[in-house]
């Protein structure tokens, strides 16, 4: 079977081209006789994924958009020597209200009490001789966040105990883009790609199960994706240098690490890096400008007299340095340029 914990699309109403994307996705696994079970995450319009869920069961495919689908779980025969099956329960993202309204129990507020109150009922139905696993969206307690993520929560109120999940086999959980563990018994598989610059040094991977009901073996592997995303750091001149040497299609970050000012750096380095996508300046930081701020954000926030700009420009582009006679030229221009706003 193949498990999608949520965040099929990246928003509620899904462009156009990632709905023909996933529907090509359904009928070639559909094709191939595979088992599909998924789950809408907090990014999803849970009801847009919902469209002829009763139909696919029959062919295999699973999608649990609804608090009631996690009662209606997917039967699954595996091992052909062992004989065994597999009972998987699919819980989409839900807030504590619509849990509250479907169990009808006023108490709950936090996402906490939620899954709490709502796997009690499940755990009721869980046969012990079969395999049981849980398709879960949530924040579990101790999960490390990345940039990308769209938080759910408000301080701890939307986190949830990995205690929760206490009876069952194994939880494969959606939500963080970070591979990682989550209790005893479950796990995030992570995003498949990197979506933050945050994100450039996690190994992403898709997790590969084999259960059996007195143990569990998770493999990961990867898929090196068409383009990298990648942070570069070093001085201008260096990466420069190293674009032109081995120019790269990757999504880049450059973080120059310069003492001085870089004239227009993302002109210069985009012909050789075109997915270059952000920039910082170690010398306009310590100007006062943020790490990651805006470049133009930093410039304008900058501690720097403006003849030491002139004087970089004419080092860096004119390939001279700046004599007083230069210094004077600028300062008149700039003092008229100055005098003319104010009128």
């Amino acid at each position: 079977m193949v498990v999608i914990a949520g965040d099929i699309f990246d928003r509620q109403i899904a462009p156009v081209e990632a709905i023909r994307l996933f529907d090509g996705f359904l009928s070639q696994i559909s094709s191939l006789h595979v088992p599909l079970a998924l789950i809408a995450g907090n990014h999803d319009g849970a009801e847009r994924i919902a469209i002829g869920t009763g139909l696919l069961r029959q062919s295999g495919i699973y999608i649990g958009n609804s608090i009631a689908d996690v009662f209606q779980p997917a039967i699954i025969k595996t091992g052909e020597v062992k004989g065994e099956t597999a009972h998987v329960y699919l819980l989409p993202y839900c807030e504590p209200a619509a849990v509250r309204q479907f169990l009808k129990e006023d108490g709950i507020k936090s996402f906490q009490e939620a899954y709490a109150a709502l796997l009690n009922r499940v755990r009721e139905q869980l046969n012990p001789d079969v395999i049981n696993i849980l398709v879960a969206h949530c924040f579990v307690m101790g999960g490390t966040l990345s940039a990308s993520e769209s938080p759910t929560f408000v301080g701890g109120s939307s986190e949830v105990s990995p205690a929760v999940f206490d009876g069952f086999d194994y939880v494969a959980l959606g939500h963080l883009h970070g591979p990682q563990r989550a209790g005893k018994n479950g796990r995030y598989c992570g995003s498949p790609l990197k979506y933050s610059f945050d994100e450039a040094g996690q190994r992403k991977s898709f997790t590969v199960l084999e259960l059996h009901k007195d143990q569990t073996e998770i493999r990961e592997f990867t898929q090196p994706p068409m383009r990298d995303m990648r942070v570069l750091t070093g001085l201008f001149s260096d990466l420069l240098q190293q674009g032109k040497d081995k120019p790269s299609e990757d999504y880049l970050y450059a973080e120059l690490k310069d003492n001085a000012p870089v004239y227009m750096p993302m002109d210069q380095l985009r012909p050789y890096y075109p997915n270059l996508l952000g920039l910082s300046s170690e010398w306009l930081s310590a100007q006062g400008g943020g790490a990651r701020d805006d470049l133009r954000e930093q410039l304008i926030h900058r501690k720097t007299d403006d003849v030491y700009i002139f004087e970089e420009f004419l080092r860096q582009i004119c390939g001279s340095e700046a004599d007083d006679a230069d210094r004077a030229l600028f300062l008149q221009a700039l003092n008229s340029s100055r005098e003319e706003n104010d009128l």
